[in-house]
């Protein structure tokens, strides 16, 4: 520390900080964004209402629907900008997978978006006060909705935690064993997935809800590392 350092503290004056390096605002930025993909959490509860049987028929305000729609889609941005973010880093592991894994996150997200429109569109409905003659079309929107959730929210989401695990894993950025829970979280996971294309398991029984465990475990305890951690030392990163 210099003179004007040491003069500095003795007045009181804070001494200069040291700028953050790109490396931790890149894993700082990352882990906020992979945190802000949690909130949609309350959607499951909130879309319960507006997928019931009657609700184009039924009274009452649209608001919750509607939050639960902008809930969703800020997931699915949230979710873009975490490959977004980690692609710098990640492509020195491997560009190929790294971009795949940029575009499975895009893939991802653009069916976010349209089951976000199923979900408006029964909203649509029941302000234009279409009444009974538009229940069996409110019942296919919530079909189309469950379907397009389960690709977009279960499938997808498994194949971007293998591409994401096995990058991690090979650089060392986080722990390994942080890198395998996205991994072998990505199994039951594509399991669950194929069961239920085939009736084995309802979409919506707990078991199908438990399979998501590891995944979300896996993606929550990377966003909670990279924010207070950052990335660990790697050959990747000696140049950056």
């Amino acid at each position: 520390m210099n003179t004007n350092s040491n003069a500095a503290i003795a007045m009181g004056i804070p001494a200069e900080r040291v700028p953050m390096s790109s490396l931790r605002k890149t894993s700082l930025v990352a882990g906020l964004l992979y945190l802000l993909t949690f909130v949609s959490i309350p959607t499951l509860a909130i879309y319960s209402q507006v997928k019931g049987a009657n609700y184009i028929t039924g009274s009452g305000t649209d608001t919750a629907a509607i939050i639960g729609g902008i809930l969703e889609i800020i997931v699915a941005l949230a979710g873009i900008g975490t490959a977004i973010a980690l692609y710098p880093v990640l492509k020195r592991q491997s560009e190929g997978l790294a971009l795949g894994l940029v575009a499975s996150r895009i893939l991802e997200a653009s069916t976010m978006f349209v089951g976000v429109a199923f979900i408006l569109s029964i909203v649509t409905l029941r302000q234009a006060g279409a009444g009974t003659d538009a229940l069996a079309s409110g019942h296919t929107l919530v079909a189309l909705y469950d379907r397009i959730f389960l690709l977009g929210q279960s499938f997808i989401p498994a194949l971007n935690d293998l591409l994401l695990g096995f990058l991690l894993y090979q650089s060392r950025l986080v722990p390994r064993a942080l890198s395998l829970i996205g991994m072998i979280g990505a199994i039951p996971l594509i399991a669950a997935y194929i069961a239920v294309l085939f009736g084995i398991i309802d979409q919506h029984a707990p078991l199908t809800g438990l399979a998501a465990l590891l995944v979300a475990l896996f993606e929550f305890s990377l966003g909670i590392y990279l924010i207070v951690k950052g990335f660990r030392p790697s050959g990747i990163t000696a140049n950056m």
